[in-house]
């Protein structure tokens, strides 16, 4: 659908990218949690544009306002209601766009299926809508943390031709993700890909990239076969973001030139359950999870709005010189990172609100008296 997303723990988004604002509804989320502004402001922070000298030049601070669902910084288990107002918006930039589809963005797509289309920014087809999907994502994130202690870190592993080297997943961090200006973990990598975003931008050109991310402690049993199987969710999800264009999950296309004997995830005991010596399968296997990481990776293209001039068409046909204006990421791959992050997150909240196997402390699932006792989720 347009807006919404999730069976149990569900999110719609609003807004367009040059409107009064941008949010979302999130329901769902079980009453009983602390939550305020604090911990949804950092993603929102880690996706907002203006970071650097290698993203778009529009200034917003991004700050996410909670108008429902919470009382005294505590969730009531009703819809929670999330909203980021829109400041330096310059609807004027894409005067000249209003009559040309730009090449491999959503004007002409959008055009054909509602017979009109907001004409700056590209509406809810522009990266801004994700505002909406950060925000009600950290919220997720921390419901996830809470009950089952998930961890959900992605990073930049590729941008244009530059590939970092292999990292071992277990122990990365996003403060180590951040202290790179791309959002890769791999000094030399980072340099390198700088230098190739730098120069796009410099040269009004684009370039793309691919997203890891894994999500450890992932409890054995979350998913829903055989058409809702948890890898199925999550490649919805990712490819949902704007700009993606591709999923791998594991060992991806690679496990396609492996054999068996090679790929097979061999059984073994870990803390006194069953785990595996690989993890080829990337943490979930039958479309249920294993108890291993869920490690997967995103593909991401360049850019579509560039101010290199391309040949192209308008809506009449006629051939024109397009140069569009606007301020846009050379590359949106770092700033997707928080987004990949959300998303996984809302994925595995409805997945583990699905399963209702969660504990029931006598003092409610958050902690503190009478807090969520009416949180106990199955038994």
């Amino acid at each position: 659908m347009s807006s919404r997303f999730g069976t149990f723990l569900i999110v719609s988004t609003f807004g367009e990218s040059h409107g009064k604002g941008i949010g979302a509804i999130l329901e769902g989320c079980p009453p009983g949690m602390p939550l305020d502004e604090t911990d949804i402001q950092p993603q929102l922070d880690r996706r907002r544009p203006g970071q650097s000298v290698l993203t778009t030049a529009r200034k917003e601070s991004d700050t996410v306002v909670i108008l429902s669902g919470v009382e005294n910084s505590i969730t009531l288990g009703t819809p929670i209601g999330l909203l980021v107002t829109n400041a330096d918006h310059r609807p004027g930039d894409y005067r000249q766009m209003r009559q040309i589809p730009r090449p491999s963005h959503a004007d002409y797509t959008y055009e054909m299926k509602y017979g009109i289309r907001a004409s700056s920014g590209g509406g809810r087809a522009s990266a801004r809508e994700t505002i909406g999907r950060v925000a009600a994502g950290a919220i997720a994130e921390k419901f996830l943390r809470l009950t089952h202690g998930v961890d959900i870190v992605a990073w930049v592993s590729a941008i244009h031709t530059v590939d970092m080297e292999t990292i071992d997943a277990e122990t990365i961090t996003r403060k180590i993700v951040d202290a790179s200006p791309v959002r890769c973990p791999d000094p030399a990598a980072s340099h390198a890909m700088a230098e190739v975003v730098a120069r796009s931008k410099a040269e009004k050109d684009s370039v793309g990239g691919v997203i890891t991310c894994v999500c450890r402690n992932v409890p054995p049993g979350w998913g829903e076969p055989v058409f809702d199987k948890l890898e199925a969710r999550l490649a919805q999800a990712m490819l949902s973001i704007p700009a993606a264009k591709g999923f791998e999950i594991g060992s991806g296309f690679a496990g396609a030139r492996m054999r068996g004997s090679f790929h097979n995830d061999l059984f073994c005991l870990k803390n006194d359950r069953l785990g595996t010596t690989t993890n080829h399968s990337g943490g979930i296997q039958g479309g249920i999870s294993n108890g291993e990481p869920i490690f997967f990776r995103v593909a991401f293209k360049p850019t579509a709005t560039i101010g290199l001039a391309q040949r192209t068409v308008d809506f009449d046909g006629q051939p024109v010189t397009l140069e569009a204006k606007g301020r846009h990421d050379p590359c949106v791959v770092p700033r997707a990172v928080p987004i990949v992050e959300a998303m996984a997150a809302l994925v595995l909240g409805d997945a583990a609100l699905q399963q209702k196997k969660f504990p029931s402390p006598p003092s409610g699932l958050f902690g503190g008296e009478n807090r969520g006792e009416g949180v106990k989720i199955g038994s």
